[in-house]
């Protein structure tokens, strides 16, 4: 393989041969036409090292010389069995002996027997200084300490911005996804996303759709089984149809919430449908509590996030076994957004509402639309009551 046409490279310069040695002449854009037809194309294998990248060439096939010197192919793309400019730099292989054994490939990666491959991390570890290697392999302080999993228009990035006004909390702003649609990209990326913390603080990010996602509650314990989970749930009929509101902000074209609720008009309540499917609550949490017990959860009202911010952070601090630093006083009620404000936000001196997407006007829905679901939920509802030991006063 080459570089792309018009970069400069050592395939580039023209090799020629003084006293034995190769010698490059100074490196000049490169044509199409210079490459061998089977080497154009993206299928090239770079690696750059400064000051130019240097390209693995599988030689050509051996033809007949053209008969033309110098450093360029034939028209028809050959080298006339000389070596590429590329390959003509390259020292030639030490000879074979006679009745020499050659040597066994090289086994691919992973396929090594085991004691081979513990060998292997021996010497890695020898190699790193100080224990390095066991430092990089092992969660920053505070990684998985505390995570919000649930559930979507719950009220989740309100309790996020209360929380961030503890000093003892240090949480990532944007939701990874790293449980759900991310994992494979290891726990190093993860990693990497947090912010730095201190003796004492607490990392904590939030992404609600991990309570609905049948991997995520696994995904977390193989991280760590102590993780602290923090569930905001509502009213699943108001959830439902603020979900609905966000989807259609954001595509004005959507059939009615009726339409999507329901099958054939009033028929059967649609459980494929993503805004009824989040509000059952009781079978998301059975799929958790097969991993975690009861105590690792929280479950945090999102109708008292509202009504009484100050109270309901306060059992969130209790839960995470930080001091009430956040209280009433950091609050005040917004009336037009119908949403409590904060009256100092994180390293701001002014006043802050959360975003306009927080607190939008719902779409009507009507009332036989509305009791329709509110009978549909209730028997979800009192079992979720009796898994978590709370009435939510949804019935």
């Amino acid at each position: 393989c080459h570089p792309t046409p018009g970069e400069r490279s050592p395939a580039a310069r023209a090799a020629t041969v003084t006293n034995g040695k190769p010698t490059v002449s100074k490196a000049r854009p490169v044509p199409a036409a210079d490459f061998p037809p089977r080497s154009r194309g993206p299928l090239c294998a770079r690696v750059y090292a400064p000051p130019w990248p240097t390209c693995f060439v599988r030689a050509p096939a051996t033809a007949p010389s053209s008969g033309r010197g110098g450093d360029r192919p034939s028209k028809s793309g050959s080298w006339g069995g000389r070596r590429s400019p590329v390959t003509a730099l390259r020292p030639d292989p030490p000879p074979q002996l006679p009745g020499a054994q050659k040597p066994a490939p090289r086994p691919l990666r992973g396929s090594e027997p085991a004691p081979r491959r513990a060998e292997a991390r021996r010497r890695l570890t020898e190699r790193c200084p100080g224990g390095m290697c066991a430092l990089l392999q092992t969660p920053l302080p505070g990684l998985g300490a505390a995570l919000i999993v649930g559930v979507k228009k719950g009220g989740t990035r309100a309790l996020l911005e209360f929380l961030r006004l503890h000093p003892d909390v240090r949480a990532l702003g944007s939701e990874p996804h790293f449980f759900d649609r991310c994992y494979e990209r290891g726990l190093a990326w993860y990693r990497n996303l947090m912010p730095r913390t201190l003796d004492g603080q607490i990392t904590m990010e939030k992404t609600p759709s991990y309570f609905v996602t049948q991997e995520a509650p696994r995904r977390i314990h193989g991280m760590s089984p102590d993780t602290k989970l923090m569930v905001v749930v509502r009213n699943p009929v108001t959830r439902a149809i603020s979900d609905y509101a966000q989807t259609l902000s954001k595509t004005p074209g959507l059939p009615s919430f009726r339409a999507l609720a329901f099958r054939q008009g009033l028929g059967p309540v649609d459980t494929a449908w993503s805004a009824v499917r989040i509000g059952l609550y009781a079978q998301h949490l059975d799929n958790w509590l097969r991993y975690f017990p009861l105590s690792r959860f929280l479950f945090v009202s999102g109708e008292r996030l509202v009504s009484d911010p100050a109270g309901e952070v306060g059992r969130v601090q209790d839960f995470l076994g930080l001091k009430r630093v956040v209280t009433d006083k950091h609050f005040y009620f917004n009336a037009t957004k119908g949403f409590p404000c904060l009256k100092k936000a994180q390293g701001s001196r002014s006043p802050r509402c959360l975003g306009r997407s927080k607190g939008r006007p719902h779409p009507h829905v009507p009332e036989a639309v509305v009791q329709r679901l509110r009978d549909f939920y209730r028997p979800f509802n009192r079992k979720f009551y009796q898994m978590t030991g709370q009435d939510f006063g949804w019935d």
